[in-house]
């Protein structure tokens, strides 16, 4: 009799673990989170926006700041998507982390990582602590005038340029971390060249991407003010964000004189964009 039962306590102990795994297993839950959009609106009230979705049906949570938790999906869906408007809120900058929280059938809860929420310049009367609108125009609006260093080569030759483009006329399709496109005037000094002043204008395109900011493909007229007239293609990698108000960004640009002689040189440039003075629709 005592051999039987510690056959069957041995058997009850092999048991257990095997037990513990298929319960762990059935209550595991892999739920991966993709941001799609996010976003706060330019007019008031300020509204947060934002969407995403999930691997699996879930009910989902926003918290801001790791203090302010607001409830997306109340159903279990795999499309998730909310509106929260930023009243109340105190923040002490012109950017706040959050973070997304989905919770599965058995209320495991799978947090995102951080990501940022980026404020707009006309949210400043929200921040609690942050710099004054007079601290801000003076330090964008020196930040905004330095020039780009371009390098361009021309039938064998190099030279280096300083540029500096103007966003003036910029429009929204989506969110309002980047416009769809802009519009542009931007002026070049070519040091040592026979044309050394340059005058462009053209149109941008953006296109956001998770990696890397956004790539911008463009086009556009530039004119030596001598009479020499052409044609240019561009692509540009937005690199990454900084102080919230710029982007760093490495740009290729191919020209072409059409005429006789049909004059095409290209240019690298590393600068900074932003639309701090332009006209958004």
């Amino acid at each position: 009799m005592k051999r039987v039962f510690l056959v069957a306590a041995l058997v009850i102990l092999i048991s257990i673990p095997k037990i513990l795994a298929q319960t762990d297993s059935s209550t595991e839950s892999d739920i991966e989170i993709f941001l799609i959009d996010s976003y706060v609106t330019n007019d008031q009230p300020y509204r947060f926006i934002v969407s995403f979705f999930t691997t699996e049906e879930c009910k989902s949570k926003v918290i801001i700041l790791d203090k302010y938790k607001y409830d997306i999906s109340t159903d279990f869906e795999e499309d998730h998507k909310g509106e929260i408007e930023l009243k109340g809120m105190k923040f002490d900058s012109t950017s706040a982390h959050f973070k997304i929280i989905a919770i599965d059938h058995n209320g495991i809860e799978h947090v995102s990582e951080n990501y940022e929420l980026i404020l707009p310049f006309k949210a400043d009367p929200l921040l609690s602590n942050g710099p004054n609108i007079f601290q801000v125009c003076c330090f964008g609006g020196i930040i905004f005038g330095i020039p780009s260093p371009t390098y361009i080569t021309n039938n064998g030759e190099s030279y280096f340029s300083l540029t500096k483009e103007i966003p003036l006329i910029s429009y929204y399709a989506g969110g309002y971390n980047y416009p769809s496109g802009y519009f542009s005037l931007e002026y070049a000094y070519v040091f040592n060249a026979e044309s050394e002043h340059y005058l462009r204008a053209g149109y941008k395109h953006l296109f956001q991407l998770p990696v890397i900011e956004y790539i911008s493909p463009g086009v556009g007229l530039f004119t030596d003010m001598e009479g020499h007239n052409g044609l240019s293609g561009e692509l540009s990698l937005g690199l990454v964000r900084i102080y919230n108000m710029f982007t760093l960004f490495t740009r290729y640009r191919f020209n072409l004189q059409p005429g006789g002689d049909k004059v095409e040189f290209h240019e690298i440039s590393i600068g900074l964009y932003s639309n701090f003075f332009s006209f958004n629709f």
